[in-house]
């Protein structure tokens, strides 16, 4: 019990139910659903959850500061479709520049979000909210109904979505799979060893102290923006090479997938705590139920009903269970706090 009290953060209880969760959804679906345990059907629900797990992470990074970035679908259609397009004319590009095409992009339209939040004090639901149309816009107004097409895409963009990084006897690893693995990995290092994760975490538990104590709020917040609207645009590059056909309606209504993800995964909406790891368990609990209740031919609406549900479960989780927990393991530590001290 005393290790248990050591180690286990009241914000962890919930990335431990939420495997809990994942693991029961499995086992449902596979009750469910004939020739659901296969390759095929992990590869299907990997290359789902790819995509909204790159973006979840920008999504984090902003949330932690009370913030949130409803434009990243928007982001992400404009940035496939643009490097698509791009490639589609000229079929020399290298895959690096493909990919910084795709991230540059976002990273301008995050940029644009940060200034309008940070600076221009204006609340990000509102900003955001705004930009999710005004970015749709100009992606109808730039791509004029025409449609990006695989036969136009230079081959080793079409075959990348079938690169192995690893095969574990009949279980394959995508590359693509790998690179939204890694970035999970390389933000959750930032938020636990860098200066600038521990002032996200501090500005969003309580912006006013974090003001006082010198931290410079604005231009965090504006940096999340832009590393948030970056990762839209990697996500935006998977998203093209994953589907290959564009249309100027690509990616609309991700935002509702990666928000629920991230809230979902325990990344508290009010700012202030949660993890990569959370948002990635986030992310797959979502991507299994999109990609499981397609093959159960649920109807549309239910599969938006249910992420709204889950929304709504996780921020009331959040309220009333986990701050209690907060509270105890904060008298908890006090307590021990306080018998150290009689001790010495």
């Amino acid at each position: 019990m005393t290790t248990l009290r050591r180690y286990i953060r009241p914000e962890q209880v919930r990335e431990l139910s939420l495997l809990l969760i994942v693991v029961l959804a499995i086992l449902f679906f596979g009750s469910q659903i004939d020739g659901y345990y296969s390759t095929r059907t992990f590869n299907r629900i990997a290359s789902s959850v790819m995509i909204i797990l790159v973006v979840a992470v920008g999504q984090t990074l902003v949330v932690l500061t009370r913030n949130i970035d409803l434009s990243v679908g928007s982001i992400v259609g404009f940035a496939a479709y643009f490097a698509g397009q791009q490639v589609s004319v000229n079929n020399s590009l290298t895959p690096l520049t493909v990919v910084l095409i795709a991230v540059g992009l976002g990273a301008v339209l995050g940029l644009v979000n940060g200034i309008l939040v940070s600076y221009g004090r204006i609340p990000a639901i509102v900003v955001t909210l705004g930009t999710l149309a005004i970015y749709r816009g100009l992606l109808v107004e730039y791509g004029n109904a025409a449609t990006i097409i695989v036969r136009n895409l230079p081959d080793w963009l079409v075959d990348l979505p079938r690169v192995n990084l690893l095969t574990i006897g009949e279980l394959e690893i995508r590359l693509m799979v790998g690179i939204a693995i890694v970035v999970v990995i390389v933000f959750q290092l930032l938020l636990s060893y860098s200066a600038y994760g521990r002032r996200l975490y501090a500005i969003g538990s309580n912006p006013e102290a974090a003001e006082i104590a010198g931290l410079p709020k604005a231009r965090i917040v504006l940096v999340a923006y832009v590393l948030c609207g970056a990762l839209s645009g990697l996500a935006g590059f998977l998203f093209l090479a994953r589907f290959g056909t564009i249309t100027v309606v690509a990616a609309q209504g991700l935002e509702l997938q990666v928000v629920a993800a991230v809230v979902v995964g325990g990344v508290n909406i009010f700012g202030g705590s949660g993890s990569m790891f959370g948002a990635m368990l986030g992310a797959v609990l979502i991507g299994t139920l999109e990609q499981s209740l397609i093959r159960m031919r649920i109807n549309e609406f239910w599969k938006d009903a249910l992420l709204g549900l889950l929304i709504l479960v996780a921020v009331a989780s959040d309220t009333i269970i986990l701050n209690r927990l907060r509270d105890a393991w904060a008298r908890l530590t006090r307590r021990k706090g306080e018998a150290r001290a009689a001790r010495s």
